[in-house]
């Protein structure tokens, strides 16, 4: 089958070649032109074409590190197929350092969007037509909020076959059987027939090592299975991932200042102690535990907090807590700080 020219944006991108182009979105108050970035990889012959999208939320960086890194991967050569990167779908929320758009709406709440909409609205609709319309797969990259970090994670819709199956070949010890949202960019992907992945780790506004390393192997991971790269020969043993089916953050009964006594990746029981919420004066108020054996996969890193905040993301699972505990460890030593950053 004879591969044609792929369209973004009005350019043309042929078969075999690499091509950076600005998507152009509304303008600024100035007049200044703001475009989304999308980098374009294209294989020689025929097969899937995968977007990679990060910065949704324009405060979440992990993901534009993430993109950066597979660019810059001169060992990354699609063979099949094409790959989309976009490092910066929110540029406006970038530029401000901000989660929103600048109409205060939240982009991954305005799927699918319309070209006569909001701003968001508008934005929404072009990624979904100029990116996401061309593709059979897509892996979305997030982070936690402000103050809060996740465990490298998978959130996926676990009921279809072959989306269960990217979400164990991305190889993190997590995935997690979530939900779609309304007006969310992996609801309007799965009703363009385009299966997807979400992938979670780190915090906003913040670089974090590990979270990035996952991301890139786990990309690199898809791309082999897809048949979209060639296949490494000598590759090291995959980790086991863990499903779990429900999740829930326990909450602080009190306000003050807080002292973690569990960190992310921890195994906990039901009534292990989390953190203790103290007074000025040093007095203890109040001791946050767990209410049901899990791992933390989410937390809230300010040490200050008001009572009803969330503080630990608690992920069940109906396998062994201590197996995907020795799961997450793996993975932490084989991500280890022992050469470059700049490599994956």
């Amino acid at each position: 089958m004879e591969m044609e020219n792929l369209e973004i944006g009005g350019y043309q991108i042929a078969p075999g070649e690499t091509r950076s182009i600005e998507l152009a979105a509304a303008k600024l108050y100035t007049d200044t032109e703001i475009c989304i970035p999308v980098h374009v990889m294209r294989g020689k012959k025929p097969g899937p074409n995968l977007f990679v999208s990060a910065a949704v939320h324009g405060d979440e960086l992990n993901g534009i590190e993430i993109i950066r890194r597979l660019i810059q991967l001169k060992t990354l050569k699609v063979t099949a197929g094409s790959l989309i990167l976009v490092p910066m779908v929110n540029v406006y929320g970038v530029l401000n350092q901000s989660r929103y758009m600048p109409d205060r709406r939240d982009l991954n709440r305005s799927f699918p969007g319309s070209p006569r909409g909001s701003l968001a609205g508008r934005v929404a609709n072009l990624f979904l037509e100029e990116i996401v319309s061309h593709c059979e797969y897509g892996i979305d990259l997030h982070t936690g909020a402000v103050h809060r970090s996740n465990l490298p994670q998978i959130r996926a819709d676990l009921s279809d076959a072959e989306t269960k199956e990217l979400a164990e070949v991305f190889n993190v010890p997590v995935i997690l059987n979530s939900d779609l949202r309304d007006g969310s960019l992996r609801e309007a992907s799965i009703d363009l027939d385009t299966r997807i992945l979400l992938y979670e780790a780190g915090e906003a506004l913040r670089f974090n090592e590990l979270s990035i390393r996952a991301g890139v192997k786990g990309v690199l991971n898809v791309l082999q299975h897809l048949g979209m790269v060639k296949r490494k020969q000598g590759r090291k043993k995959s980790i086991t991932p863990f499903t779990a089916n429900t999740s829930s953050w326990v909450r602080a009964n009190s306000s003050g200042i807080v002292h973690d006594l569990k960190h992310l990746g921890d195994q906990v029981s039901k009534g292990t102690p989390l953190a203790e919420i103290g007074s000025p004066f040093g007095e203890v108020m109040d001791t946050v535990v767990a209410h049901k054996p899990g791992i933390i996969i989410g937390k809230q890193n300010i040490p200050l907090v008001q009572e009803g905040d969330a503080m630990f993301h608690i992920a069940f699972f109906s396998e062994s807590d201590s197996e995907v505990a020795e799961t997450i460890d793996a993975m932490h030593e084989s991500l280890a700080p022992d050469h470059q950053p700049g490599s994956p």
